[in-house]
């Protein structure tokens, strides 16, 4: 009886210590997944205008090659931000049908005010099995596909200006834009660093354009700025 007073004992501090040797911070893209390749973004800056309607923040995060999302998590500086991502129609909803190697981040500051925020998703990317389509049921309606890509550039910002262009492909037209401020820090930014980066963008002649500026305070630090292009592919 001793023995096994004593083997519980054991037991109980190594589930403490366990326990204690966990990371706090520690992200879910990868559970309940068999093989999984954990990939982390930046840092994103959330917009906290609080206007209506109210601003977001797009960011789009890829997998190694060969992979697919099967798992999606985020680290956010304030409970205050509403996140999401935009997944594709289909059934069922399951990584290679709803998910493909990229995934797009939607995240907008739902608060009161505060002096910044930011979020850094993150992704669970698993080998790509290759999954079937979906037979068309009607000849009279389509079925929800793919019409729009994501074309994405991502650059360093350091201090000073700098433009950064994005347009389609050849076959390709332009019907919308976006651009984040991230940065490939341990924890989130606090708000001097946040400010330190801001720009503007102006879609035109089938481009979008990023004019991006960084403050001295940038330093050593590693910000980035991503555009986005999301174009057309049927005519």
């Amino acid at each position: 009886m001793r023995g096994l007073l004593r083997a519980l004992a054991v037991l109980a501090t190594l589930s403490l210590a366990l326990v204690a040797a966990a990371p706090a911070g520690a992200t879910n893209e990868c559970d309940g997944l068999m093989v999984c390749v954990p990939v982390a973004g930046p840092w994103v800056v959330v917009p906290t205008d609080g206007g209506v309607p109210r601003e977001h923040v797009e960011y789009h995060l890829r997998c190694p090659r060969n992979h697919v999302v099967g798992g999606l998590d985020a680290e956010l500086s304030r409970r205050a931000i509403d996140i999401a991502f935009l997944g594709r129609l289909g059934s069922p909803v399951n990584p290679g049908i709803s998910t493909s190697r990229s995934v797009v981040f939607v995240a907008s500051f739902v608060g009161v005010s505060a002096p910044s925020a930011t979020v850094r998703p993150h992704v669970g990317c698993i080998p790509a099995s290759g999954g079937g389509g979906r037979v068309p049921t009607s000849f009279t309606a389509f079925q929800p596909g793919e019409p729009t890509a994501r074309r994405v550039r991502e650059v360093r910002v350091r201090p000073g200006s700098t433009t950064v262009v994005q347009g389609c492909r050849a076959n390709e037209r332009l019907v919308d834009g976006a651009h984040a401020f991230g940065f490939y820090t341990r924890r989130a930014p606090d708000a001097g660093l946040v400010r330190s980066v801001s720009g503007t963008r102006v879609l035109r002649d089938g481009r979008v354009r990023v004019t991006a500026r960084g403050d001295a305070e940038l330093g050593g630090v590693r910000a980035v700025v991503q555009v986005q292009a999301v174009c057309s592919r049927v005519r």
